[in-house]
């Protein structure tokens, strides 16, 4: 999987530009402010129509503009052309000119997985960052995986408005509340089922990665859920067995909404127990796992971005990331320094120097 080509009009510095890239590695170098991470955050938003920096899209339009559009031809076993123009009314994607009415038929089509420093906290953020981490994964893999997430979403609010009116009323019907339950519950064991298989993947490749790192230590990932080891009938009644404590609260209690993942490092866990370098290479490792994962379903390599990683890890961890990067995995690299990168991986990459707003081949 490669991207060609990326035109951009009026996306976050930049008004009007067009670049062609390698299909091995890119280098993308020059002072902090001057627009790396954004160029790279457009190749990440034309994959998955979101930003891995802001959630509201009206960002990513270039100061005093109205909209913005990204275009990239994208290269798997055909040429495609992908497109994600955003305005005050909000987003449309195009494939091949052809408008896209649901993101579920646009995602999935752009593998891509991205190496940020952020990503570092996701240990000691709260497990809403955790599952977000999950469903854009699994998204990538899934495309219906998207609609069973936006359908539970949406039936938990219904569900959690008619808590409230029960309390308010009480004697309204409690049969309602019985079908929101049951489909709340289709959605999410759908969704725990992907899920489930998903963690079971990682664990097939995390591992050895995390080893090959760190030369010692055994990793793992652990899925927690609500719907661990039940039956679809035992989990309908645990839902049954909380209603007088739901109507009181306001709000639903169990469920796919509160799953977490646990990283496990010699069966301690790694947020707790383990140290700064232990948990930057346990999030490469799942990173690594991804890759694996992607490769083994699709046959392809995903899009690879590395942005401004190589200045927050050690040699070890950079040699690693190399390894992976002598395969056939188009890379894009943003850094303030070429002097960290190695000369050879240099000599085969395309670089591109980023001074005053423009960007230019070097």
């Amino acid at each position: 999987m490669k991207i060609n080509s990326l035109k951009l009009v009026n996306f976050r510095n930049y008004s009007n530009i067009f670049l062609k890239f390698n299909k091995n590695i890119n280098i993308i170098y020059g002072n902090n402010g001057f627009g790396k991470t954004n160029l790279v955050e457009a190749i990440y938003t034309l994959s998955l129509t979101k930003s891995f920096r802001t959630a509201n899209d009206r960002n990513l339009i270039k100061k005093g503009e109205l909209s913005t559009k990204i275009e990239g031809e994208v290269e798997t076993n055909t040429c495609n052309n992908y497109q994600i123009i955003i305005n005050n009314d909000g987003k449309k994607v195009k494939i091949d000119n052809k408008m896209i009415s649901k993101m579920s038929e646009y995602i999935s089509n752009i593998n891509i997985v991205l190496l940020e420093p952020e990503e570092q906290t996701i240990f000691k953020a709260s497990p809403q960052l955790r599952r977000k981490l999950l469903n854009i994964e699994i998204s990538q893999l899934r495309k219906e995986y998207i609609i069973y997430l936006n359908n539970y979403n949406k039936t938990m609010k219904q569900r959690n408005f008619y808590l409230r009116e029960l309390y308010v009323n009480g004697n309204a019907s409690r049969e309602y509340l019985d079908i929101l339950t049951k489909k709340m519950l289709e959605y999410g064991y759908k969704i725990y089922r992907f899920r489930n298989e998903f963690i079971e993947k990682i664990n097939k490749y995390i591992g050895q990665a995390f080893f090959n790192i760190q030369n010692s230590g055994e990793l793992f990932v652990k899925y927690v859920s609500d719907y661990n080891n039940k039956t679809e009938e035992e989990i309908l009644k645990n839902y049954q067995k909380n209603y007088e404590k739901e109507i009181v609260m306001g709000k639903t209690l169990n469920g796919i909404h509160h799953d977490d993942i646990v990283f496990y490092l010699d069966n301690h866990n790694i947020s707790e127990w383990g140290s700064n370098g232990q948990q930057k290479s346990a999030i490469l490792a799942f990173k690594l796992a991804e890759i694996a994962i992607i490769r083994e379903e699709k046959g392809m390599n995903p899009i690879l971005i590395l942005d401004d990683l190589f200045s927050a890890l050690d040699r070890n961890k950079i040699k690693n990331i190399l390894s992976v990067l002598n395969e056939d995995i188009q890379t894009f690299i943003t850094t303030t320094d070429l002097k960290i990168i190695n000369k050879d991986l240099i000599n085969k990459a395309l670089v591109f120097k980023l001074q005053n707003n423009e960007i230019k081949e070097v």
